[in-house]
């Protein structure tokens, strides 16, 4: 199994923060097929093969998930497009 852990400020505040967390989370259903619903101030997802939570507070997001067996060999890719995401979402 591998695991993907991002961590990162951001100067958006709890409010807008959650919002750009559910954009990630949207993008993230649409592209993988993730199902993700919150727990107070953490997203967490799932679906065959990954899980994990999105979690945001006033200055950082942290995303901690793990990955199956057959998506470990996407590990980087994955991983890749959700920096990329961070990047849209929490600059």
């Amino acid at each position: 199994m591998a695991a993907i852990y991002l961590q990162r400020r951001h100067a958006l505040g709890l409010k807008k923060a959650r919002q750009a967390a559910q954009k990630v989370a949207d993008d993230m259903a649409e592209s993988f097929a993730i199902e993700s619903e919150w727990d107070g101030n953490a997203l967490r997802f799932s679906r065959a093969g990954v899980s994990g939570s999105l979690t945001v507070s006033k200055d950082s997001v942290v995303l901690d998930a793990q990955l199956g067996l057959l998506l470990s060999a996407f590990a980087s890719r994955i991983e890749e497009r959700l920096q990329k995401d961070f990047d849209r979402y929490f600059a």
